[in-house]
């Protein structure tokens, strides 16, 4: 079952036993800084990569209608919002595909950022494809694509969509490298970890 924008009910688990997914308070405290500061060297990323990455940050670089009318430009923008607004959604579609038959799914928000969060225990091969599934299928498939295209809109296309998901998932990223530092026989849930 999901629920939308609603806490999930509190499951029988005893996490005495079990230990902070990050267990540095000061890094747990001070974490959406990091977020932050990953997603502003991604999003000026393009400027410092060349040419195909350059017109990543225009907001005409899909719709092809000619004229610098105000209209074109709302036309284009609104392209452009409709383009990163489906790549959210796959983004979190991605997520749950990977958690929906474990247990409930909660999808909530905290100001600018949306978090799903499961009452599944899950290992550690499950969490780390749970947090990475959306970078493989969003970044790295469309950057690979876009690698064998030759220019054009659609090598365009594919790094812009490869761009908007790696700022998407910034703190996906942080918390797939942290998922690989835990030992193999690691146990996941609710912001905790423990050995098997």
């Amino acid at each position: 079952m999901i629920l939308w924008f609603k806490d999930l009910p509190n499951k029988d688990i005893d996490f005495s036993s079990w230990n902070p997914f990050i267990a540095n308070s000061w890094f747990r405290k001070n974490f959406m800084y990091f977020v932050y500061l990953l997603m502003g060297v991604v999003y000026v990323l393009p400027g410092l990569l060349g040419s195909d990455f350059n017109r990543l940050q225009t907001p005409n670089t899909f719709v092809v209608y000619e004229g610098n009318s105000l209209i074109t430009f709302y036309i284009r923008s609104f392209y452009t919002v409709v383009v990163i607004a489906l790549i959210f959604i796959v983004h979190e579609l991605l997520h749950i595909i990977v958690i929906y038959k474990k247990d409930n799914i909660s999808f909530t928000h905290s100001g600018l950022f949306f978090w799903i969060n499961t009452n599944a225990i899950l290992s550690k091969m499950e969490f780390w494809f749970y947090m990475t599934l959306p970078i493989i299928g969003l970044s790295l498939v469309p950057f690979i694509i876009s690698i064998f295209v030759s220019t054009g809109y659609l090598k365009s296309f594919m790094l812009f969509i490869a761009w908007v998901n790696l700022i998407i998932a910034s703190s996906d990223i942080i918390n797939s490298i942290l998922i690989l530092i835990k030992p193999n026989n690691t146990l996941f849930c609710r912001g905790y970890y423990r050995k098997k």
